[in-house]
């Protein structure tokens, strides 16, 4: 009498099973390891917003009302005209590096038989380094600037009806250039990936500090869309729902947001291939002020 052949038998694995074994095999690489982190400190960040909110806003309101030293007045100005957004990107970041350890306890398990021993440090002159920042902002204007002007031949750009002067123009864009090019190459490839490449190999490190880079500089909600109590304990997760509802959509994801991922894998590589942060810094700045001077 002929009998059925079982799926152990036939040689075939029950797509559940090989599918289960997919995502355990996935959660215990590098890449795992990194989508953990960046979703543990998406929640992470959710739980404190709404307290830093609070905290952010009451001091705001203190500043506000009592006659405190410059800058504590200018920190809650600021303080207390920031959207709960902001609050959630500051409570970002802060869940990044405090669960930063847990993450390179992670890959140090998985790469436990690797050979890899993370990079090399090199040692620079402030000259060469200069001219790196030098040769780094040249490439990046002079090619963002020209593509601009050539969109702008083409019909893409408008002149702007009333051209800003040159205090307010120089203000527009040296400040956030210098400002925003030295604290996020310093945080994001030169902190994270500094110690991300003493567990991991170079391509996981790329990848995952610059996922992370891309990802922080839309965490805010689609347009015209609003947080009910910023105040509530739920506010951070009623945030994260209408941030990942913008990332399902693919125009988005698309134009923008791999977009800034592929920058973040310049400058990443670039740190990279240096060995310092002269030459990101340099690309960094380029790029935000013809992008802020364009404008």
């Amino acid at each position: 009498m002929a009998r059925r052949k079982s799926p152990s038998s036939s040689g075939q694995v029950p797509s559940d099973r090989s599918e289960a074994s997919g995502v355990k095999r996935f959660l215990q690489s590098e890449a795992g390891a990194t989508v953990v982190w960046v979703l543990s400190s998406m929640l992470l960040a959710a739980v404190i917003s709404p307290w830093l909110y609070r905290a952010g806003t009451s001091f705001g309101a203190t500043a506000a009302a009592k006659d405190l030293p410059a800058v504590l007045e200018w920190l809650g100005r600021s303080a207390a005209d920031a959207r709960f957004s902001r609050y959630y990107s500051r409570s970002l970041l802060f869940s990044a590096l405090v669960l930063l350890p847990f993450l390179f306890r992670r890959l140090r398990l998985v790469r436990a038989h690797s050979l890899w021993v993370g990079e090399t440090g090199r040692r620079f002159t402030w000259r060469c380094g200069l001219v790196q920042i030098a040769v780094g902002f040249a490439i990046a204007a002079g090619l963002l600037w020209g593509l601009g002007m050539l969109l702008y031949q083409w019909g893409a750009y408008l002149p702007s009806p009333k051209a800003p002067g040159l205090g307010k123009l120089l203000l527009a864009t040296v400040v956030p250039a210098v400002g925003a090019s030295l604290a996020e190459e310093w945080l994001f490839r030169g902190l994270l990936l500094g110690l991300w490449l003493r567990f991991a190999k170079a391509p996981a490190a790329c990848v995952g500090t610059s996922l992370f880079f891309a990802f922080i500089h839309f965490l805010k909600p689609p347009a015209g869309s609003t947080i009910a109590d910023p105040a509530s304990p739920l506010a951070g997760f009623e945030l994260l729902g209408k941030i990942i509802y913008h990332f399902s959509d693919p125009r988005f994801f698309v134009t923008d947001f791999a977009t800034l991922f592929v920058i973040g894998m310049i400058l990443a590589w670039a740190r990279l291939r240096t060995g310092a942060l002269w030459f990101p810094i340099g690309l960094h700045a380029g790029w935000i002020f013809a992008f802020k001077g364009y404008n």
